[in-house]
């Protein structure tokens, strides 16, 4: 690949949804093809995962957490020919962020043995992230309807006839969406196939 692209503005920001569409695969495909406008899609993308890493999981403050972004990002592009599988570069990014947050805290506490400076309970914590970029990720893919209800309900903790009465539907058509809804999420999360093993 070529030199990184300049991407004035392109930092991580917290308020971007994850997009579906593109796929993962895709989406890298079109990098290692030099297409920057897919290179920053990508970097949006992933931009909430790797600093909720950074600062979640492994409590760097934030200016440590986002020279951790910048050199993941970095990294990743200059190294993108040595992922195995295209649509592994979720878990790879992971991958990438832990190492670089783990040099970052050993930087800052030399004298402490490696094993100690991970924080206790990180895989749990890179887990649940994981978890929950995979939900926001089916949520992102569902139908309008979809996200309307489901945001509605779960988020906004409105009442079945509350939702009904701002959508003009009768609450068991709430019920009923819901519940299909909730059904197309879990299809999409399971027709996700782990990559762990491409990374």
């Amino acid at each position: 690949m070529g030199p990184l692209p300049r991407s004035a503005g392109v930092r991580f920001d917290t308020r971007t949804a994850i997009s579906p569409e593109p796929n993962d695969a895709a989406l890298v495909a079109r990098c290692r093809a030099g297409d920057h406008a897919a290179w920053h899609e990508l970097v949006e993308r992933f931009s909430r995962y790797v600093y909720a890493i950074s600062v979640q999981a492994f409590r760097l403050p934030h200016h440590d957490a986002e020279d951790v972004f910048q050199e993941v990002f970095a990294r990743a592009y200059q190294q993108l020919d040595k992922l195995r599988d295209d649509e592994a570069i979720r878990p790879w990014l992971g991958q990438l962020t832990r190492r670089l947050c783990i040099d970052r805290l050993r930087a800052g506490a030399r004298e402490a043995p490696a094993e100690e400076v991970e924080p206790a309970g990180i895989d749990e914590t890179i887990s649940e992230l994981d978890e929950a970029f995979a939900v926001r990720e089916a949520l992102a893919a569902a139908p309008e309807h979809c996200r309307e209800v489901i945001d509605r309900f779960f988020c906004r903790d409105e009442s079945y006839a509350t939702i009904g009465a701002a959508l003009d539907l009768p609450s068991g058509t709430i019920a009923s969406r819901i519940s299909r809804c909730l059904a197309g999420m879990r299809k999409f999360l399971e027709g996700k196939k782990p990559a762990a093993s491409a990374v």
